[in-house]
């Protein structure tokens, strides 16, 4: 189960709208690598940096920094292959957090606190 400081990671990665645009289009099949579209060893689901650097104004360094945090965050995965980066999503996790919202809007009166159940106000 993500704990607190996971989830304001993921909220605070996403609340960038670069990071949101790249984790958007990465994760709905958005970005697609088309050299390496039928490549075996690659999974149909990811893509590769310098393809998503292709649809921004940024160096790549910079688009590479923003897919750092967003890694870091644990919402996208990246393998090195060959000479390339992949990305893709992290299922896990995205499904994860998605369940912390059902979950609470399911019987929002009693399940306040599964969301919200390690936040202390002071």
């Amino acid at each position: 189960m993500l704990d607190m400081q996971e989830k304001i990671k993921i909220f605070k990665a996403l609340g960038n709208e670069t990071r949101f645009l790249i984790f958007k289009n990465v994760f709905t099949g958005g970005y697609v690598c088309s050299i390496d579209n039928k490549n075996p060893k690659v999974s149909p689901h990811s893509t590769c940096v310098s393809t998503i650097a292709q649809h921004f104004e940024f160096s790549l360094p910079t688009i590479s920094k923003h897919l750092q945090l967003l890694r870091e965050a644990g919402i996208i995965k990246m393998q090195k292959k060959s000479n390339k980066i992949y990305i893709e999503p992290n299922i896990e996790t995205i499904r994860e957090l998605g369940s912390c919202f059902t979950k609470l809007v399911e019987n929002f009166e009693d399940n306040r606190e599964l969301f919200f159940d390690d936040v202390i106000l002071k």
